[in-house]
């Protein structure tokens, strides 16, 4: 079953293909991973958080998801958005989409 956010076909007209770009731990929550994924020009990304609810609770991370583009928001810092498209770029160029991370 796949994420009301993310379409699991492959890449197509009706998807934005983002690259995960950053992985953290929530600082508010215990047990909660983010992972951002965004754009190769940086410019859109798509944020997901995980609640892991036991030691145990192992759940794939690709290098690529394909966005419903409802789900993904504008990046309007500069800063971010050049970030972002390094981290996109290089995933992009040195991994599959559905490699696991």
């Amino acid at each position: 079953m796949s994420a009301p956010d993310v379409d699991s076909s492959d890449d197509s007209e009706d998807t934005v293909r983002v690259w995960l770009v950053e992985r953290t731990y929530s600082d508010d929550e215990q047990n909660i991973v983010i992972l951002v994924y965004a754009t190769p020009d940086g410019s859109r990304y798509l944020r997901k958080e995980r609640a892991l609810t036991s030691f145990g609770d192992v759940r794939d991370t690709t290098a690529a998801v394909n966005a419903r583009p409802g789900s993904v928001g504008r990046v309007d810092d500069a800063d971010t958005r050049e970030a972002y498209a390094a981290e996109a770029t290089r995933m992009r160029e040195k991994h599959d989409p559905d490699d696991l991370i």
